[in-house]
């Protein structure tokens, strides 16, 4: 089972400071790290009021410097926004910063404001992230080769080369995950019987039969639920209207987890975002199978990091040692569990 702490980075006019979440975030990431956590895993969206996180290879490099053992993953990295081969310098430093403990999940990306941003097209993105694939492919092996008519050579290059997962839900991507990435990252687990099969069919080693079920968006733990839960409330609700608002954006009704029944005025009876008492936690982490992962967003939406910190205490105190036994890394998603 997997433990992830996540960050978006948030700051909303109602919320913390900016630097004071940044601060903390670095703090949260080596509290995660020092417990025993799997994974910190990084957000990327660009223009928003509230300063969602626009950069997460300098916070990679960050976390890298700050923790020892604990995974690191943008997830997902908006590949299309970026310059393939500086691309592949950066996480080429950020991997052997870290000493190998970095994982990358690639995404389209598909706000339409974010491309024009970067004067790039929309419709272009399948073609532009295949080809950040092929270059970091090339570009790690550390040689010379041709890149739009250009000689171009990547150094360093990490021993330890990053996985490189695909992000998404289509079908479509599921099959282009199996043939060109390191494994597959749908956000709800859409479509895994696809991935399989695909990978089955290209002679490629069996994933296996389900994608990692992912827990909550959100969890604290108090032992005053109703106090927590009225803290928590306005930034779910900030979230939830702000992705509601992209997707809509972009392809013109709510999308993906915020079209099935993640309302604003009913975010409680959801199940995304909860509040437990420490024995609830130990129940609800008991009750997920090992091919689970288990995620803190302790920031979320700009959340006051005294009030997060004070679950996060309590977590540590009252529900990690009755759960951290069951914390192992799980294989790469889509790997194969010979790949572990």
């Amino acid at each position: 089972m997997e433990f992830v702490i996540c960050f978006d980075m948030r700051a909303p006019d109602f919320g913390a400071p900016i630097d004071t979440l940044y601060r903390a975030a670095l703090d949260m990431s080596a509290w995660a790290d020092e417990i025993g956590f799997n994974a910190v895993g990084l957000g990327e969206h660009h223009a928003v009021d509230d300063g969602y996180l626009p950069s997460p290879l300098p916070m990679c490099a960050a976390i890298a410097a700050r923790t020892e053992k604990v995974n690191i993953r943008p997830n997902a990295l908006l590949a299309p926004l970026y310059e393939p081969i500086k691309l592949a310098e950066d996480l080429s430093v950020i991997q052997l910063l870290s000493n190998g403990r970095l994982q990358v999940v690639v995404g389209a990306g598909y706000r339409p404001y974010e491309f024009q941003m970067f004067g790039t097209c929309r419709e272009d993105r399948k073609e532009r992230y295949l080809e950040v694939f092929e270059v970091l492919r090339k570009a790690w092996v550390g040689e010379e080769f041709e890149y739009r008519g250009r000689k171009v050579r990547v150094t360093p290059t990490p021993e330890k080369k990053p996985p490189l997962l695909l992000g998404g839900a289509h079908p479509a991507v599921a099959r282009r995950a199996a043939r060109i990435a390191d494994g597959f990252f749908p956000p709800g687990g859409e479509n895994w019987h696809v991935y399989r099969e695909e990978r089955l069919k290209l002679g490629k080693s069996d994933p296996g039969e389900k994608f990692h079920s992912l827990g909550p968006i959100y969890t604290h733990v108090a032992h005053d639920v109703e106090a927590a839960w009225k803290k928590l409330l306005p930034h779910a609700v900030h979230c939830v209207q702000s992705y509601t608002e992209w997707t809509v954006e972009a392809y013109g009704r709510a999308a993906g987890p915020f079209a099935k029944g993640v309302k604003p005025d009913d975010l409680r009876s959801s199940g995304a975002y909860q509040v437990l008492t420490p024995e609830q936690a130990v129940d609800t982490i008991n009750g997920m199978d090992d091919l689970s992962t288990f995620i803190l967003t302790p920031l979320l939406g700009g959340i006051d990091p005294e009030f997060a910190w004070e679950g996060l205490k309590l977590f540590q105190q009252e529900v990690w040692p009755l759960v951290r036994q069951r914390a192992a890394d799980l294989p790469i998603p889509g790997v194969g569990v010979a790949h572990v």
